[in-house]
């Protein structure tokens, strides 16, 4: 058998690499509390109280109290799912991008900043799940 050299035994031993998931912390949580899932994201879309500032996306939701995110950056993505979403107000993000799910198909919407939109149900009728949220300025 070939013996261990110190080296080895203390490249064995050294900790692993942090690796980020990019998933949403405490999000088990935020379903208990508020009923929205947040999956995934790279920090910037962060959820915030709606009665925090000016500056936040909003959404409006049937049977659910408004709910906003802060962004953090220049480019942000949050990925989630929010039910029932009929309307959204934009920050000063110069475009936010949403992406609805209705049945089967997927709906897409570009809109500009500081800008109250129609979106989702108010739209055709059918019920939309927001499930991605897109800022680029």
């Amino acid at each position: 058998a070939a013996a261990t050299t110190a080296t080895e035994a203390v490249a064995e031993a050294a900790p692993g690499y942090a690796v980020e998931d990019y998933n949403y912390p405490n999000a088990d949580k935020i379903l208990a509390e508020q009923n929205i899932v947040l999956k995934r994201g790279d920090g910037h879309i962060v959820l915030a109280d709606c009665a925090g500032g000016d500056n936040l996306l909003q959404f409006l939701a049937r049977d659910h109290e408004d709910v906003c995110f802060e962004v953090t950056a220049d480019e942000g993505y949050l990925t989630l799912e929010l039910p029932a979403v009929h309307g959204v107000k934009t920050d000063d993000s110069a475009n936010t991008h949403l992406e609805m799910t209705a049945e089967d198909d997927q709906v897409e919407y570009d809109i500009p900043a500081d800008t109250w939109k129609g979106v989702g149900e108010s739209v055709d009728g059918r019920e939309h799940v927001l499930v991605e949220i897109r800022v680029t300025n």
